[in-house]
């Protein structure tokens, strides 16, 4: 490595270890193996010893930290480049800029040498009335008038043009000075306000958002979910916003650094600051507010959505059962697929048990005759159209067995059936079928299913659409990324799209994996992997331990040990006088092995207790085992809601103002934050989690806004 490499290396280290409270050489060597190409969860998972333990989030803040980092880094550099070509690039600024690593603090060093277009300041520069500019700040001058009328030359017409374009020097000047800069950064960060009003004849079109109509409040306490919708209305020309300390007081505070006694210069002085104020350093101090604001609202709001997400993906799966995927619907009919433990469609179907058709019978016949036909172990309703009174069809049939009815969540089914995956799937069926397939796949395994579907379509969030899209998808796809890896994927069962989010592997990968498999049939182990295109070692060090392959020859092929931790097993068998599978299945044996026995230089304590836990349940999910769960069967619609119901429900969403609940009709109703507890709730994902089954009161039923607040508070 270069010695300048190595350097910036140390030194970002230095500020990173110190910024996250963790130790220089955790670091050192967690950005070690990101620059070497390895992933966050394979150094989470199988570097513990050189990262000292450190979780994926951990590693994430520090692989964000340096990025930002680096970024300053080559902003440094074109600063630089840029004040040594206007030959103004002395010893002590080059050292300050060298030393500043705070963003901020750079581009306001930078504003004097920055090349501007044709300002007012620079008109009048180009005037000649820089000099006039500089006796009006000594302030020291009894004859202004005088001294004045020698700059009436050239293109300055007389005494008010020449104080005019003097002042607009000024006012630059003011505007460009750090320590003006901070005192009003300062003053807005103490006391700015944001406030909206509706945009005067747009009332109707802006109903949505009268709750900011004449809205006021101090900046730092608005949340980010209120400061989303303002921007949103803002966007859509619906709002005026603005975000302003006490004019008056900064006003006052810039006079006292410049204006000094009370003479005529001392008033151009004064007048040049007030300009400063109101027409350079007010809007641009704004704008930095504005931006930094949305900036923390944007970051709380993914945080919100990326922790939804995780629950959702991690919702416990039904598993590897016969499945029927049902599409509800009144006119178009409900949709039925049957599908195999694979989650292959055998068979698709249409019945009418609802109005206007109410082919009750003829569909309870087919129902039950498919149940038979296929060895349906469970049903998947999905939760849309017609949900409950599909729910009540099915779960009123007699069957030849006993079955399982879910209701699922049918969020983004039909983003995934219209999308080119699908169509790739199920090329000779319609969008329907997809969505039911669909439906009945969410059941058996919603992780599988849902990453075939952009994040930001699973409505989970607040106000996704309004966020960063560039921060929201890397956030969503780095805890897709976490999830898939955490659980785990079937190297012969898992399509493309999830194999894609494999550590390690990526589309290009991931596609030479299912070709691979297409042509030479299932893997019997994961050294066959380095038998596909393309893979080479690097990626197979990333990708193997997250792979599984039940019914392997070698057990360890089917468990988070990784193949470069199969030796030291292999060791402990033999010395415990059986094979892997033995070790594997018998606790007694495994109770007898001392793991200080086998640390090495290249393996440690950590590896060794992870492999030891891994042999204890090789392969073991980490999701929860799924529920049945039953809504009210007396309420069906909004209608049937009364005030004072305790009624069963389950979480759709959470935002930071509360969180929504399920309770089996079209919508969803709002339990409060104020609500979720008797204990004051900061943050409602402490309380709640998505898909988690509650009991729900209802508090108030808005019937023109199709409202339903609600409370968790029972007794």
């Amino acid at each position: 490595m270069p010695i300048e490499i190595r350097i910036k290396m140390e030194i970002f280290s230095r500020m990173i270890a110190t910024a996250l409270q963790i130790a220089v050489h955790q670091v050192e060597n967690t950005l070690s193996l990101l620059n070497g190409g390895a992933t966050i969860p394979f150094i989470s998972r199988y570097r513990k010893e050189a990262t000292g333990g450190l979780d994926e989030v951990q590693i994430g803040a520090i692989k964000e930290r340096y990025d930002k980092l680096t970024d300053i880094a080559k902003r440094k550099e074109t600063i630089l480049k840029t004040i040594e070509e206007q030959g103004k690039l002395t010893t002590d600024l080059k050292k300050r800029i060298e030393a500043c690593w705070d963003a901020t603090e750079l581009e306001d060093i930078y504003l004097p040498y920055k090349p501007k277009r044709k300002t007012r300041a620079e008109v009048a520069r180009q005037k000649g009335l820089e000099a006039l500019a500089i006796i009006l700040m000594s302030q020291r001058e009894n004859n202004l008038s005088a001294r004045v009328r020698t700059f009436i030359k050239g293109e300055v017409k007389d005494e008010e043009d020449a104080l005019k374009g003097a002042r607009d020097i000024i006012a630059e000047q003011v505007s460009e000075d750090e320590r003006s800069r901070n005192q009003i950064r300062n003053l807005f960060s103490r006391q700015a306000i944001i406030t909206a009003k509706v945009v005067k004849g747009k009332e109707e079109e802006a109903a949505k958002y009268k709750d900011y109509f004449d809205f006021s409040e101090p900046l730092k306490r608005c949340t980010s979910h209120r400061l989303l919708a303002i921007r949103r209305g803002e966007a859509e020309g619906l709002l005026k916003v603005n975000i302003s300390p006490n004019d008056e007081e900064c006003a006052e505070r810039l006079e006292r650094n410049y204006v000094r006694g009370n003479n005529e210069c001392s008033q151009q002085v004064k007048e040049a600051v007030k300009d400063a104020y109101k027409r350079l350093l007010k809007p641009s101090i704004e704008t930095e507010f504005a931006t930094l604001s949305k900036e923390k609202a944007d970051e709380e709001a993914i945080r919100v959505f990326a922790g939804n997400l995780r629950q959702l993906l991690l919702a416990p799966p039904l598993g590897q059962k016969r499945v029927m995927g049902i599409d509800p619907g009144y006119r178009t009919g409900c949709k039925v697929v049957c599908l195999d433990a694979q989650g292959n469609l055998l068979h698709n179907e249409t019945i009418y048990p609802h109005p206007p058709k109410s082919e009750h019978a003829l569909s309870s016949r087919k129902l039950t005759k498919l149940v038979e036909q296929y060895q349906i172990e469970a049903i998947a309703i999905g939760n849309g159209t017609a949900s409950r009174e599909t729910e009540a069809f099915v779960t009123g049939q007699r069957y030849d067995r006993k079955l399982q009815v879910f209701v699922v969540s049918e969020d983004g089914a039909s983003i995934y059936s219209a999308s080119k995956i699908a169509r790739e799937e199920f090329p000779d069926y319609d969008v329907t079928v997809r969505g039911a397939v669909s439906i009945g796949r969410r059941l058996m395994d919603p992780l599988a299913e849902l990453v075939k579907i952009e994040a930001k379509s699973i409505g989970v969030g607040q106000y996704q659409h309004d966020v960063d899209q560039t921060a929201l998808k890397k956030s969503l796809d780095m805890t897709v990324e976490s999830c898939v890896n955490s659980v785990g994927v079937n190297l012969n069962t898992a399509s493309r799209h999830l194999l894609t989010y494999v550590s390690g592997l990526g589309p290009a990968l991931a596609q030479n994996i299912v070709d691979y498999r297409a042509e030479n049939g299932a893997f019997a182990s994961r050294k066959e992997l380095m038998k596909v295109p393309r893979m080479g070692a690097k990626a197979f060090e990333q990708c193997a331990g997250f792979l599984r392959i039940p019914g392997a020859k070698n057990p360890l092929d089917n468990s988070a040990v990784h193949p470069e931790s199969y030796a030291v097993v292999e060791h402990i068998a033999k010395d415990m006088k059986c094979t892997v599978e033995e070790l594997i299945k018998n606790k007694e044996l495994r109770n007898k092995i001392d793991i200080k026995r086998y640390v090495t230089d290249k393996i440690g304590l950590p590896t060794l207790t992870d492999i030891m836990m891994e042999l204890e349940k090789p392969g073991r999910d980490p999701r929860q085992a799924i529920k049945v769960f039953e809504f009210d069967k007396n309420v069906k619609t909004i209608d049937d809601l009364k005030e004072g119901m305790i009624l069963p429900g389950i979480v759709t969403n959470i935002t930071n103002f509360g969180c929504f609940v399920d309770v089996g009709i079209k919508e969803n109703g709002l339990v409060h934050v104020s609500q979720l507890s008797r204990e004051f709730v900061s943050d409602p994902t402490t309380i709640v989690s998505i898909h988690q089954h509650v009991q729900v009161k209802v508090l108030n039923v808005d019937m023109g806004r199709k409202r339903i607040s609600m409370t968790m508070i029972l007794d």
